[in-house]
C-alpha cells in the first residue's frame, strides 16, 4: 500500500509535457520538468556502461549580494560537508569507492556539481545528489576551516601570480558596475569576513529545485532517469521566493580605459585589450557566431592572421591570441594579447596589434580561412560526442546562461552559415575603442606609458 501510494504521488510531481527530442544529427536529447520547476535532461550514450550526473544550480558570483564577494564558491566547497544522513566527505568517498570520480565549480553564471560513475549506481547518487540539496548540516567548525582553505585557494592561484591579479584588475576596469568585475573566487578583504548566514543565506534562497538543471548523460534511458529524478528531486520542494535573476548592469561605455600592472615577479610583459562584447542570446545567435569566428581567425592558432602577421612576418611576437566565450547571462568580453619579442617594447607590441586589427577589417576575410575553420569546428563537433563530460558541460552552460537546448542544437548551424561579411560587420561593430580596455602586464623596469 505504501509503495502504491509512494508512485501516485510521484506521478503527480512531474509536469505533464511532451519530450523534446533532437533533430537527426545531433545527441538523443530528451527533456521534462518536475512539478516542483526542476529541469531534467538526458542525454543518451550507450556505448559505454558509464553515466554522468550533473545538478547545475543558475546561481554564480555574479547573484552574490554586494559585499559578500565569494559565497557562491565558498558555499561550493561547504556542500561537502555532512548532511542529514551523510557524514563530511561522504559522498566524495562513496563516489570513490564506487570507481567513480566527482567534483564542482563554480562561474560567474552557475554552479555544478557532478558525479561521473558506472550506470548502475545512478541511484546512488542521485540520492546523495538530492541530500544536499537541502538537508546540508554546517557547523561553526566547518565555516572556519573552508574559509582558510579558500583563502588559501586565492593565495596559491591569484595573489602569488601576477597574471590572475591583472586579469582582476582588467575585469574590475571593464566592468564597473556589473558583478562580472569582481572576481568568482572574491575580493580577499570580503571573503575573510563570509561567515554562517551568509553561506545559508545563498543556499537558502537559490539551492531549490525551481533553480536547478539536473543533466544525465552516458548509458541511461529516459524513462528510468524519469522515475529516479521524480522520486529523489521531485519530492523537495520549490522555493517560492526565488528571486528574479537581476543584475546591476554597465552603463554605456563611452570612452577607451587603460592600465598598467607592474609587477617584480613578471618574466614575460605582454599587452592584453578587451571589449565589451554581445552574449549568445536565446534564439538570437548570429552575432555570437561571428565574434567567435573571428576570434578564430584573428588569433585562433599557429595559422591566425596575428599569428602569420605579428610572430611570423614581422616578428614582433612570440605569441598572440584572440578570445570569445559568448557563454554568459549578460554582457561578455572579446580579448586579444600579444606577447612582444625580445627587443620590442609594449607600445610598439600594442601599436602592431591596432595595425594588423585595422588591416584585417579593411581587407575582409579570407574565403578559404573561413572554410577551413568552419572545417575544424565541424569535425570538432563529431569527437565532443565522444566525450560524456564535455556533452553535459556544454548543455548545462548553455542552459544555466539562459539559452535552451535548441539554441544547444542550432550551434553548429549558426556558425556554419556565418559569411566574410558577417564578421566584418560584427568586428566593426565590436571591437571600438570607446568599449575597450587596454592593459600591460610589465615588470618594475618596464617604461610606462
Amino acid at each position: 500500500m505504501r509503495m502504491i501510494r509512494a508512485f501516485a504521488l510521484i506521478t503527480a510531481l512531474v509536469t505533464a509535457a511532451p519530450l523534446w527530442a533532437a533533430p537527426d544529427g545531433h545527441e538523443a536529447v530528451t527533456t521534462f520538468t518536475l512539478q516542483n520547476g526542476m529541469e531534467v535532461v538526458v542525454i543518451e550514450d550507450h556505448r559505454a556502461p558509464v553515466v554522468q550526473q550533473m545538478v547545475w544550480y543558475r546561481a554564480g558570483s555574479a547573484d552574490e549580494p554586494v559585499g559578500s564577494s565569494g559565497v557562491a564558491h565558498f558555499l561550493e566547497h561547504l556542500l561537502f560537508k555532512a548532511t542529514d544522513t551523510m557524514e563530511a566527505g561522504e559522498l566524495s568517498a562513496t563516489v570513490a569507492a564506487n570507481g567513480g570520480a566527482d567534483n564542482a565549480f563554480t562561474s560567474y553564471d552557475y554552479t555544478a556539481y557532478f558525479q561521473r560513475v558506472a550506470a548502475d549506481r545512478l541511484e546512488l547518487m542521485m540520492r546523495m545528489e538530492a541530500d544536499r540539496m537541502r538537508n546540508i548540516r554546517l557547523t561553526e567548525r566547518d565555516i572556519e576551516t573552508e574559509r582558510d582553505v579558500i583563502l588559501e585557494e586565492r593565495n596559491q592561484r591569484t595573489e602569488n601570480n601576477p597574471r590572475a591579479l591583472f586579469g582582476e584588475q582588467m575585469d574590475a576596469a571593464q566592468f564597473l558596475n556589473h558583478r562580472y568585475g569582481v572576481p568568482v573566487i572574491g575580493w580577499k578583504h570580503e571573503m575573510e569576513t563570509l561567515d554562517m548566514e551568509d553561506a545559508l543565506s545563498f543556499y537558502r534562497t537559490y539551492y531549490a529545485p525551481n533553480n536547478a538543471i539536473l543533466i544525465v548523460t552516458g548509458d541511461v534511458e529516459p524513462e528510468a532517469v524519469r522515475v529516479l529524478a521524480e522520486t529523489y528531486y521531485g519530492v523537495i520542494p520549490a522555493n517560492p521566493d526565488l528571486p528574479e535573476r537581476f543584475r546591476s548592469q554597465e552603463p554605456p561605455q563611452t570612452a577607451a580605459r587603460r592600465l598598467t600592472f607592474k609587477d617584480a615577479r613578471v618574466a614575460q610583459p605582454y599587452v592584453h585589450r578587451s571589449y565589451l562584447a554581445p552574449e549568445r542570446d536565446a534564439g538570437a545567435q548570429e552575432t555570437a557566431a561571428a565574434l567567435y569566428l573571428l576570434a578564430e581567425l584573428l588569433g585562433g592558432g599557429t595559422t591566425s592572421y596575428m599569428n602569420e602577421k605579428l610572430q611570423f612576418d614581422s616578428q614582433t611576437a612570440i605569441y598572440t591570441g584572440a578570445f570569445y566565450g559568448g557563454l554568459s547571462l549578460d554582457d561578455t568580453t572579446f580579448d586579444m594579447i600579444v606577447v612582444p619579442a625580445q627587443g620590442v617594447s609594449l607600445s610598439e607590441a600594442e601599436a602592431a596589434m591596432d595595425k594588423v586589427l585595422a588591416d584585417f577589417i579593411a581587407e575582409g576575410v579570407d574565403a578559404e580561412d573561413l572554410e577551413r575553420i568552419k572545417m575544424q569546428l565541424r569535425a570538432a563537433l563529431i569527437y565532443e560526442r565522444d566525450n560524456v563530460d564535455g556533452i553535459g558541460n556544454r548543455y548545462g552552460a548553455a542552459l544555466a546562461s539562459g539559452l535552451t537546448i535548441a539554441d544547444v542544437q542550432a550551434w553548429p548551424d549558426v556558425l556554419q552559415a556565418v559569411t566574410g561579411e558577417d564578421i566584418i560587420a560584427a568586428a566593426r561593430a565590436v571591437l571600438r575603442p570607446e568599449v575597450s580596455v587596454t592593459g600591460w602586464l610589465t615588470n618594475v623596469e618596464e617604461v610606462t606609458q
